[in-house]
């Protein structure tokens, strides 16, 4: 027995805890599930319109028809939205356990209670049409051995998820990764700080008051250098360098042109509000609240997700040009936040 087995082991107190994780390789989590709706225009009109994608063959039965098709076509990335179980089945599910509540629970007994995905592979067989009804199953193909990560200590767990039409062709497969962990331990010093932070909580959210630590992000290859450009007070851009199209937040391909070379430009901090939302609740004490997020269009020609501070919520408007401020939340974290652009005098 390998030191990980044997930590596994020591969490659960069951000696045969890795064959009963082992005993879920192949089974099935969820049955067949048919989705809700078929394939229609309409949900694929507002998809392409939400995502900018101007592609006709979508939209356009003769320009779909020009280049060999039938007629329109949904988006392949739609596969998965069409078998989503919707707000309803979420908010209040159905009666009931199937394998992947029964999986979830034997992780959750070796102390891997935190989850974050990992990557999505998809296989798509053919384009779905208007029409089409899919269903999906899946099952389970791998749970990893205990690995050390910079989250945690943990299992990743890969499942397939098989879609199929209305003749039960398969039309698509998913091969989903999620890694589910027990949190890393703080670092003693951290911790005693949070804790001493904690014991003077802000309910009420009222500026000066001690709190809690801001959360920290989850800094990764990708986006390293958008957060230590913002400890220099450098709000840095991931741009394209290719086809220079800027894009936030970062990633490792150019969505326009699928390269993978990149640069930054530094933003000039000027914006305006695109959208925005207050929120009231749940409360946590490392803000103050009302707490304004909003999306705000740079003017470099990408948005970004950030904190509108100086303004009261009920003054915030969508079009508001704001300029960019920073918040030193700590000494290991800077962020940027933006501001009412001063009003130039008459």
């Amino acid at each position: 027995m390998t030191g990980q087995d044997e930590s596994a082991v020591a969490q659960t107190g069951d000696a045969g805890y890795e064959e009963r994780l082992r005993a879920f390789t192949g089974r099935e989590l969820r049955p067949l599930t048919l989705a809700q709706d078929p394939v229609n225009q309409p949900m694929i009109r507002h998809w392409t319109e939400a995502m900018g994608d101007t592609n006709p063959v979508y939209t356009d039965a003769g320009a779909a028809r020009a280049t060999g098709r039938g007629g329109v076509v949904a988006p392949a990335s739609m596969t998965q939205a069409w078998t989503m179980r919707g707000y309803a089945a979420t908010a209040s599910p159905p009666a009931g356990r199937d394998g992947f509540d029964e999986l979830v629970d034997l992780l959750d007994e070796g102390g891997y209670t935190s989850v974050v995905a990992t990557d999505s592979e998809f296989t798509f067989l053919r384009e779905l049409e208007p029409g089409d009804h899919l269903a999906v199953r899946e099952s389970v193909e791998s749970i990893s051995p205990q690995k050390r990560t910079g989250l945690g200590t943990g299992r990743f767990v890969t499942t397939v998820k098989t879609y199929t039409d209305q003749h039960g062709e398969t039309v698509a497969t998913q091969r989903w990764r999620t890694l589910r962990f027990r949190p890393a331990p703080e670092p003693a010093e951290r911790r005693n700080e949070a804790q001493e932070q904690a014991s003077a909580p802000n309910p009420a959210g009222k500026p000066g008051a001690a709190r809690a630590p801001r959360p920290r992000p989850a800094v990764n290859l990708d986006n390293a250098f958008f957060f230590d450009g913002a400890k220099q007070h450098r709000l840095l851009i991931q741009r394209c360098a290719a086809c220079s199209t800027p894009r936030h937040p970062p990633g490792p391909c150019c969505p326009e042109c699928n390269s993978l070379e990149w640069d930054t430009v530094e933003a000039s901090g000027h914006g305006h509000v695109y959208s925005y939302v207050v929120n009231h609740h749940p409360r946590h004490p490392a803000f103050d609240f009302p707490l304004v997020v909003a999306v705000v269009g740079l003017a470099e020609g990408t948005r970004l997700i950030t904190n509108l501070t100086g303004v009261a919520p009920e003054d915030v408007t969508i079009g508001m040009p704001v300029v960019l401020d920073w918040l030193d939340a700590d000494p290991d974290l800077t962020l940027p936040v933006f501001r009412p652009a001063p009003t130039e005098a008459p």
